[in-house]
């Protein structure tokens, strides 16, 4: 008598009446998954692919080029690009020393993103942690956080970073750490805003209720809500530090030669731009190209960790389903 019909012999599975029959397969696609997501929005994934590319180019390209971006060979000066019968390592064209405009420009991502990522991640960090613990506790710290958040930001954080590297050295770790210091109140007042809104949530007044300590509840309930916020804002961010790390680069007070970065590219050729465009041009679109990556993904990902706006990316999938749901009524 325990038996179910379904498992009597000889008797298969109850079959599915109504408008929803045969769904059930296609569960999946109501709910898919961020990668699937991904795949679906063009502009997304071409900027995910980009930032790939770019990331790859950073930690592998040095090492495949070897010493191209230095070696200097005055028979290939000033060559213009895209003439295959100077070689695959002038492909986009030499400078005034006959060193390698393609090989430079690798050398250089690794540099630009060595500035960038690390000055990101350490904003990143302190501001939302900062901001979280500020924003939970509320009173006294909160208001003498906001205020040094207000001091910072007070000051152009371009013209900061300007005053800073022209009394110390421009090295790239104090590029880095000014970068990552006028970054800080971004994150700070974002995830102090996302935390002060979910302490009054339910599932945090419960967690008060069976006697959670603070720091518990903040690294169990609240820090997982903030982080898709904090991500996607860090990706708009990695355009803007990267973008500054160019223009100091390209006012002389970044990164110094022997090394090389996308904007002491750009400002090195510009007295060039009429003989030889090359030099300034392709390392002024690899910064384009990066910037617009990024915002693309950025945009993306703001949708796509947003419960009440996520349903837009899911939407093709659910009118394929609509669309096979009605054949299958019409049949």
């Amino acid at each position: 008598m325990s038996q179910t019909i379904q498992d009597l012999p000889g008797t298969g599975p109850a079959p599915q009446t109504g408008p929803g029959a045969g769904a059930r397969p296609d569960a999946k696609s109501n709910n898919p998954g961020l990668f699937r997501m991904l795949l679906r929005d063009k502009f997304a994934s071409a900027g995910a692919v980009i930032l790939l590319l770019v990331l790859l180019t950073a930690a592998f390209g040095p090492m495949l080029m070897g010493d191209l971006a230095t070696r200097q060979n005055l028979l290939f000066a000033n060559k213009a690009p895209f003439n295959p019968a100077n070689g695959w390592e002038y492909f986009l064209g030499s400078d005034s020393l006959g060193r390698s405009v393609l090989a430079r420009l690798v050398v250089a991502t690794r540099t630009t993103l060595a500035v960038a990522v690390p000055a990101v991640a350490v904003a990143m960090v302190i501001g939302s942690l900062w901001g979280v613990w500020a924003g939970y506790h509320r009173g006294w710290r909160e208001n003498v956080s906001m205020r040094v958040a207000d001091v910072i930001m007070s000051f152009p954080s371009l013209l900061l970073a300007v005053v800073v590297l022209y009394v110390f050295s421009p090295s790239a770790a104090n590029i880095v750490l000014i970068l990552a210091l006028t970054r800080i109140p971004i994150y700070l007042r974002t995830a102090r805003a996302e935390s002060a809104e979910l302490q009054s949530r339910t599932f945090v007044d419960a967690a008060r209720t069976f006697g959670a300590r603070p720091n518990a509840i903040i690294r169990r309930h609240v820090i997982p809500v903030v982080t898709p916020t904090i991500l996607t804002l860090a990706t708009l961010e990695f355009c803007y530090v990267m973008l500054a790390e160019s223009s100091l680069s390209f006012l002389g007070i970044g990164i110094q030669p022997p090394d090389a970065s996308w904007g002491l590219l750009v400002s090195q050729g510009r007295q060039y731009l009429q003989t030889a465009w090359w030099l300034s041009i392709f390392p002024g679109l690899a910064i384009v190209i990066t910037a617009i990556s990024a915002n693309m993904l950025a945009a993306w990902l703001r949708i796509a960790t947003d419960p009440a706006q996520r349903w837009r990316l899911a939407l093709p999938g659910r009118r394929k389903l609509i669309v096979r749901l009605k054949a299958k009524e019409s049949k």
